[in-house]
């Protein structure tokens, strides 16, 4: 008996520590499962699928070809139903001259048409046979939707572009953020080891002071920094297409002098491409107005019963009528309107053939200075890096030195602060070579 009161109280702690285990694995698998890894390539995916602003340059696309599809069938033959019910209850009369009903002469009298109750119901077909502007209006559609898809392109890579622009910023901002919280670290310790030598009256209360302002500016950098991260972290998961609550990590990118040139040679832009489409537009439109020049001919066909009644006498009576015709629309003259949009459509293929030079120049001339910037960023991040390695090695003597009283705070203070420019510089130029990589793919066309 004694054994089994001692024993069930350690089986029912027992059980309750495995439901505590349970629920903390299940709340740690939880939230691991809610934060999500990304690296480049994933939100750039992510991107494509689920971007709003793409998702609305798709639909322009679509409703373009719903369009054409609308167009097409307008070209069909229509056919159309009337009814016509009217009841009378005063039947419209027409002067008649009286003589030819044996009346007097110059004298009029009222006959009336028709019966009270009358039944139209007509059945009515219209067809073009020849409209020179439709296969003008036809190509001008497909030319118009082969510019919203180049137009839908260019939304593609301007939100790819945003994606590089915001992942590689949040890189440079985490980085910036752990040099930042290792120089803490390191400060917090000195300000420690030097308390206590104030302490011990070994140094003075004003040492420790230099440290603490130091430290202040720390702690302001890094609260501004991390306020900058949490906005960039925002923006990323807007255009990623993610809940703005939702918690994500990014893979870190390395702090590497990589080249992605592309040889120019393989350049297509897409703005280029957009201006070419417009001018074969134009072209179309200019053949267009010469074509209004040209008749229309259309057929048509039609066929109605009308049913008569006249109640008070018993008279009912149907009756057929049919009818075919061809039909000519001819503008003979229109006060010069097609003349005056002739040449407001020279004027809008000068301007595209400016505008296409224009934009020619300006990619040729963004293409060379990116080229050439990604050149000496990757010889400045070079550089960087290695100031960085020499302030650390600096600093990390200094902090020894300063340890064994051989230098003051000020030479540890000044060490302090070029260690974080060192930092800063190195951040800086993986911001201006990723930058400068973008600038190049955005004007050859290469950005993916």
């Amino acid at each position: 008996m004694n054994f089994e009161k001692t024993t069930k109280p350690s089986l029912l702690k027992m059980k309750e520590k495995r439901k505590q285990i349970f629920l903390l694995l299940f709340l740690f698998v939880g939230l691991n499962g809610s934060c999500q890894t990304l690296d480049l390539e994933t939100c750039l995916k992510m991107a494509d699928t689920a971007n709003l602003t793409l998702k609305n340059a798709r639909l322009e696309v679509s409703s373009t070809e719903a369009q054409i599809k609308a167009y097409k069938a307008s070209l069909l033959p229509k056919v159309t139903y009337t009814g016509d019910y009217r009841y009378y209850p005063m039947i419209p009369g027409q002067l008649f001259p009286a003589e030819f009903s044996g009346g007097k002469e110059g004298t009029y009298t009222v006959v009336q048409f028709g019966v009270p109750y009358n039944f139209g119901n007509t059945v009515q077909l219209n067809q073009t046979i020849y409209n020179p502007l439709l296969n003008s209006g036809l190509n001008s559609l497909k030319v118009n939707q082969k510019i919203v898809e180049l137009q839908s392109k260019l939304t593609s890579q301007g939100t790819q572009y945003q994606v590089y622009q915001t992942f590689f910023n949040l890189q440079a901002i985490t980085k910036q953020l752990n040099f930042v919280e290792s120089n803490l670290t390191n400060t917090d310790k000195l300000i420690t080891n030097i308390n206590a030598l104030v302490s011990q009256k070994m140094m003075l209360s004003i040492e420790a002071d230099k440290l603490n302002v130091n430290r202040l500016n720390l702690v302001n950098q890094q609260q501004k920094l991390t306020s900058t991260k949490n906005q960039l972290e925002y923006l990323l998961k807007i255009l990623v297409g993610l809940d703005v609550d939702a918690s994500v990590t990014l893979v870190t990118d390395g702090l590497i002098e990589k080249s992605i040139i592309i040889d120019k040679s393989d350049s297509h832009n897409t703005e280029l491409d957009i201006i070419n489409a417009q001018k074969e537009l134009n072209s179309l439109e200019k053949s267009g107005i010469k074509m209004g020049y040209l008749p229309i001919f259309s057929f048509y066909a039609a066929y109605n019963y009308s049913y008569n009644i006249r109640p008070e006498t018993n008279f009912s009576k149907g009756i057929s009528f049919g009818m075919i015709g061809v039909r000519i629309d001819w503008t003979l003259f229109d006060g010069f309107e097609k003349h005056n949009k002739a040449k407001v459509n020279r004027i809008q293929a000068d301007k595209l053939n400016n505008q296409l030079e224009l934009i020619d120049q300006q990619l040729a001339m963004a293409t060379d200075n990116a080229k050439k910037q990604v050149e000496i960023q990757i010889n400045s991040l070079m550089i960087s890096k290695e100031q960085l390695k020499l302030s650390e090695n600096i600093y990390n003597q200094m902090e020894i030195s300063f340890k064994e009283g051989v230098v003051s705070s000020n030479d540890m203070i000044k060490a302090e602060n070029d260690l974080n420019q060192a930092q800063t510089n190195v951040i800086s130029s993986y911001v201006q070579l990723r930058q400068a990589e973008l600038d190049f793919l955005k004007s050859t066309g290469n950005l993916k």
